[in-house]
């Protein structure tokens, strides 16, 4: 889902039962389909705050359906259907009131929600003659409307006086799947998105690992909860959010919130902050900066036009002529800062390059099967032997110790060591972040001497 609720410009309409295959679907503007929704259920001569109250109901009804992505996460091609058995009611080519037509372009741009929360409420209602539910009540509004209640009132009498009405820009619509599949070396808000939906929902299924922290790194914990994810959903167990896993976690994240229902838990703007700093300049420090310069060192080893900067978590002169040279090869903006188009551009880059070639320094351990801990014996720790005891040199924390390619307590004391004088979770087993940080600073010593 998007991270914060927007009008789009269109929508896709299936005309049918969600199942129905028969049923064509149509895309029309955003706008032009609520007029339409507007004169298929609310009788012109009804009061005006009546009319504007279920506008509003009807806005926000859809508005849900697409930040949701109720039906895209479920495989299907559209957005919402005109079956009212589902939805609410749209009638292709029909003819459209005047007053309706004028008010909802007044409002078209305002949705319900609860303070706090960023979902469009799911504003649920029904005619309230012939069916009823909870929510609104169609021909109830007419009653209030005629008592003298405003369209703000109609809405909290059925949705309770915790209720905001809020503006939303307009844009394009977009699926919210990157368009590539994440995968274990991956660092991208992204992939931080992933890692929060699926420790919400591990807690209605605790087979699912928690994964800590929430970073924006895809690494070996991510992986395994995405396979556990995987392996109870039914899916391939590979370990990839592709784009079938990436909207059933979307899927069972709405089911685990309620988002689709009135009693939603609700999503707060905190939950949808990308986890990386969403511009980076010179000047700039931190875990942000740091994924940027391994970035572009990896994009550079396979580019000869420029020199990527050191990977010291600062943004330094070195770093900016970095940016600056790839948003020229790349044909963006020349301005050294790193916004929206080139994060997007340079995670595109890197997970292409990813799935072809291993970086020149492995940062991240791209084998899904490597589980480096007391006891394991591979290559990697052989890698990582090398890693500390050039180290070693510098700081007397760690000591030397054979490469072995075994791990056992001399390693495991040294990793303890090292992920407390660099401000890692101390936990004496190496994980991506773990990874990462020995082979930038092994790398950084043997490039000073």
């Amino acid at each position: 889902m998007p991270d914060f609720p927007y009008i789009p410009e269109t929508i896709t309409v299936h005309l049918g039962a969600p199942d129905d295959r028969s049923a064509p679907n149509v895309t029309v503007p955003f706008l032009e389909y609520i007029q339409n929704v507007a004169s298929s259920e609310i009788y012109p001569t009804w009061p005006e705050s009546a009319i504007r109250a279920n506008i509003y109901a009807q806005i926000t009804y859809a508005l849900n359906r697409i930040y949701t992505e109720y039906y895209r996460s479920r495989g299907y091609d559209f957005d919402i259907t005109n079956s009212t058995a589902y939805d609410q009611s749209f009638v292709y080519g029909r003819d459209l009131f005047e007053n309706t037509n004028r008010i909802v372009g007044e409002i078209f741009d305002q949705y319900l929600a609860r303070p706090g929360e960023i979902q469009p409420l799911f504003a649920a209602y029904c005619d309230g003659q012939r069916v009823q539910c909870e929510g609104l009540s169609q021909w109830g509004t007419v009653d209030l409307a005629e008592q003298g209640l405003t369209p703000y009132e109609i809405l909290t009498y059925y949705y309770g006086d915790n209720l905001d009405i809020r503006s939303a820009p307009i844009r394009p619509l977009v699926e919210s799947y990157p368009g590539y599949p994440l995968r274990l070396g991956l660092a991208s808000d992204e992939v931080g998105i992933i890692q929060s939906r699926l420790n919400r929902i591990a807690e209605n299924y605790p087979a699912i690992p928690r994964i800590y922290p929430v970073n924006g790194v895809f690494d070996k914990s991510t992986a395994d909860a995405v396979r556990a994810f995987q392996q109870i959903f039914g899916l391939t167990v590979d370990g990839i959010v592709g784009k079938e896993t990436w909207y059933q976690i979307q899927n069972i994240y709405n089911a685990v919130k309620r988002l689709n229902d009135l009693d939603a838990e609700g999503i707060t703007a905190a939950e949808v902050q990308g986890v990386f700093p969403a511009v980076l300049r010179e000047g700039s420090t931190g875990t942000g900066v740091r994924i940027l310069q391994y970035i572009l060192s990896v994009i550079s080893a396979y580019d000869p036009a420029f020199d990527a900067a050191a990977i010291d978590g600062f943004f330094g002169p070195d770093t900016r002529q970095a940016v600056e040279t790839y948003q020229r090869i790349a044909g963006l903006s020349v301005d050294g800062i790193v916004g929206e188009d080139t994060w997007n551009s340079l995670k595109l880059a890197y997970s292409k390059l990813s799935e072809v070639f291993a970086p020149p320094v492995p940062l991240f351990p791209l084998d899904p099967n490597q589980n480096l801990v007391f006891g394991s014996e591979n290559e990697a720790v052989r890698q990582i032997q090398v890693w500390l005891n050039q180290l070693s040199s510098v700081y007397p924390e760690i000591t030397a110790q054979p490469e072995t390619g075994y791990y056992g307590q001399n390693t495991r004391t040294n990793i303890l060591a090292f992920q407390e004088l660099f401000g890692l979770p101390v936990t004496g087993a190496v994980n991506a972040a773990t990874w990462n940080q020995l082979g930038t600073e092994a790398q950084r010593i043997a490039g000073a001497t």
